[in-house]
């Protein structure tokens, strides 16, 4: 199926209840009070000790066409879910709200305020779902993919992991790859989208098509030229690589290896290279690769990775555990106040919040997550205790108006850049492996 065989908006992607929710406050008058709700995770999963942000420029791409079409409306009349009041208040629907955010690429650690949406109840209430559904799997494989690039230092990866997952959540998957550090994708449609680098040769059947391995190598290497990579391990790695050098000569691009002990298989390839003077030939190692393999493979002589399943399931977390609470609501007297949960295990702070991240010495020390009302935090001035501060929200849609400068294929790759630098200043535990706190603590201060 294509996408555009469902017949929905972006604002059908959502949960029925931000709907019954809407129609009652729309009849009991409380959906045009102004309200602020917040994005943020009460725990960072598996005890990692960093999050990183990516899913932004998706959410502003949804916004632009968030709002139900015909069809979609006239699926709420037939199925009672709705009035027919509500029907047609949605007709004019249009986020006309704010929306501040912490920039991909960013840090995120316990009760960061990672998004911010300001605006009237019954339009802010309708983006919960989708805001959650997309924050919460790209944050999850830009962690992942940060991870992953962590430990393979200098050695780009690429994702591979496509087949792995749904067809649509492989191409975010892809993009949020790339905020975590990875170099590019196998995904076409990815490449497409988000102009990213795309890899790929051949597979394990195309050899096995052929006669012979020779016969594979032969047509590959005269199609897509000397400079291409060919798998090794469909039969024996030594084998191949002996063709391979003898249809190509040294000037063999690559060589992939996909199975066994891929350590001593690199070592291997690398000596049997270079004695046959393909020196400049390339080793990927692809094979359900993951943070701690990849960390195993530092001293073998491998120039790159290809990363899927473990990529694009967020290595054993494919979510971050996201929640979308109000914080801020204005009362019966047209006030703005503060509200917050209760519940045992759930509490919540009340009022907006304004978040600083503390450095030292150039390394970040803290996150401080000030509460309070828009006065009171535009004030607020950061004692010297505190060392230097930067502010982490930017705005990102202004009563309405997109940035749509966050959209763009250079402010995916500036994020990656952004991200490799605020992981530089981070406390060296935070790239370890193993599970632990929060790289940094986060402080709430109600002002």
């Amino acid at each position: 199926m294509t996408m555009d065989y469902f017949d929905f908006s972006p604002a059908m992607m959502t949960d029925m209840y931000e709907y019954t929710m809407l129609d009652a406050a729309l009849h009991d008058g409380t959906a045009s009070r102004n309200c602020v709700f917040e994005v943020f995770t009460r725990h960072l999963p598996l005890r990692r000790r960093y999050g990183v942000v990516a899913g932004l420029g998706r959410i502003l791409e949804y916004l632009k066409d968030f709002k139900p079409n015909e069809s979609d409306l006239q699926y709420m009349h037939d199925n009672h879910i709705v009035s027919d009041d509500c029907i047609n208040w949605l007709r004019n629907y249009k986020f006309h709200g704010s929306i501040w955010a912490y920039r991909e690429g960013e840090m995120f650690f316990p009760n960061s305020p990672i998004l911010q949406v300001e605006g009237t109840f019954g339009e802010c209430v309708l983006l919960e779902t989708l805001l959650l559904s997309v924050l919460n799997y790209d944050s999850a494989i830009a962690t992942a993919a940060s991870r992953i690039t962590s430990a393979a230092g200098n050695r780009p990866c690429m994702d591979m992991g496509g087949r792995r997952i749904h067809e649509w959540a492989a191409i975010a998957a892809s993009r949020a790859a790339i905020v975590g550090g990875f170099a590019g994708t196998a995904n076409l449609a990815a490449a497409k989208k988000y102009g990213l680098k795309c890899i790929g040769t051949a597979a394990h059947c195309f050899t096995l098509v052929h006669d012979t391995e020779r016969d594979a190598f032969v047509s590959q290497i005269n199609t897509l030229g000397k400079g291409t990579t060919v798998l090794t391990d469909t039969y024996n790695i030594e084998d191949a690589i002996r063709t391979a050098v003898e249809v190509a000569g040294p000037q063999l691009g690559g060589i992939r290896i996909d199975s066994g002990d891929l350590a001593t298989m690199a070592q291997r390839a690398r000596k049997q290279l270079d004695s046959l003077g393909a020196t400049r030939t390339t080793i990927t190692v692809t094979n359900d690769l993951d943070e701690y393999s990849i960390a195993a493979l530092a001293t073998a002589p491998v120039d790159s990775y290809g990363v899927g399943t473990r990529l694009v399931t967020g290595s054993g977390c494919a979510t971050c555990n996201m929640v979308y609470k109000l914080v801020e609501r204005e009362n019966g007297a047209g006030q703005m106040a503060p509200v917050a949960k209760k519940s045992f295990g759930k509490a919540t702070t009340g009022w907006r919040k304004r978040a600083l991240r503390s450095y030292q010495y150039g390394l970040a020390q803290g996150e401080l997550v000030l509460a309070g009302s828009q006065k009171a935090l535009d004030s607020w001035k950061a004692p010297a205790e505190y060392g230097d501060t930067k502010d982490l929200l930017i705005c990102a849609v202004d009563h309405g108006d997109v940035d749509e400068s966050l959209m763009t294929r250079d402010a995916l790759f500036a994020a990656r850049d952004y991200h490799k630098a605020e992981l530089a200043e981070l406390p060296i535990s935070a790239l370890s492996l193993s599970e632990g706190d929060p790289a940094i603590n986060t402080e709430t201060l109600n002002i």
